[in-house]
């Protein structure tokens, strides 16, 4: 049986990351676009953030073919990446050869949308969330999904507009409350862990060895476990109050952050798609 979301003026689309489980959010997302429908208000963190693009772009298959696709040929995460460049993705190819050349985005179709796209960063300095929309400047569209993209730790500090970004996970994974802040109330949070699931590591003080020159931002990831069990459980407490409406996995998720193994990939994608079929979405 299909449950009904009816799309008004006042519903969003809210996008978790998660690395290589966002495979999960293509298959939504292109479930959505093979059935038309489009929200008013789309907010991506990391994943969610590159993957959403594509979705905006009304480039459907786009996304699948960057994390499944484009990983089985060019075998883009690794440590080779994190010893050459010291960044464990390979951004020069997913953020430069990939859209400009291998699968073009087509930002004209993008900045011609009337949606709203915003893209969650984290800012090392002020270790707050930093919320971006950008329909003018292509140079500054892949600035700021590269920033929300750049995990911690493994990934080089990246910058928009001159300052230094990370991850929008680290502060903000489930950007559900910025939605409701930028005045759309009801939502669809699409998830890439199952309900239930929560960060069993505990948090602990990042050494000053880490991001020395930006305490703010250490502060945020020694807080990280927490917050994201905290966002976890206001997610449910709307959901059971039929505020939101939540598409996650219903299996048992074994798709790592940095899942190389194509068939799970696969499989999982498959898996958004049909959990975004059991939802009749309309105006």
């Amino acid at each position: 049986m299909k449950n009904n979301v009816y799309i008004d003026g006042h519903t969003g689309l809210v996008l978790e990351g998660g690395g290589m489980r966002g495979v999960f959010t293509c298959g939504v997302l292109d479930s959505f676009m093979d059935r038309g429908i489009r929200f008013p208000y789309t907010i991506g963190v990391s994943a969610g953030a590159c993957n959403g693009l594509s979705y905006m772009s009304g480039q459907r298959g786009r996304a699948k073919y960057s994390n499944i696709d484009l990983l089985e040929k060019y075998n883009y995460i690794g440590l080779k990446h994190l010893l050459k460049k010291r960044n464990i993705l390979d951004f020069d190819l997913l953020f430069q050869d990939f859209p400009e050349h291998i699968l073009p985005y087509d930002y004209e179709a993008y900045f011609r949308s009337p949606e709203r796209f915003v893209m969650v960063t984290t800012n090392c300095e002020t270790g707050e969330a930093n919320y971006f929309e950008e329909k003018k400047k292509k140079e500054r569209v892949i600035d700021i999904v590269r920033a929300s993209s750049s995990l911690p730790f493994v990934c080089p500090i990246a910058y928009v507009d001159g300052v230094p970004m990370l991850d929008g996970g680290i502060v903000d994974s489930i950007p559900v409350m910025r939605a409701r802040q930028d005045g759309f109330t009801r939502n669809v949070v699409v998830l890439t862990r199952n309900r239930g699931y929560r960060k069993e590591a505990k948090d602990i003080k990042i050494p000053s060895i880490f991001y020395r020159k930006y305490p703010k931002v250490r502060e945020a990831l020694s807080q990280r476990c927490r917050a994201y069990n905290e966002q976890l459980e206001l997610v449910e407490r709307l959901e059971d109050a039929g505020e939101i409406i939540v598409i996650r996995p219903q299996k048992p998720v074994t798709v790592d952050r940095i899942e190389r193994d194509t068939q799970k990939l696969t499989e999982f994608y498959e898996e958004g798609y049909q959990c975004a079929e059991q939802y009749m979405i309309a105006k």
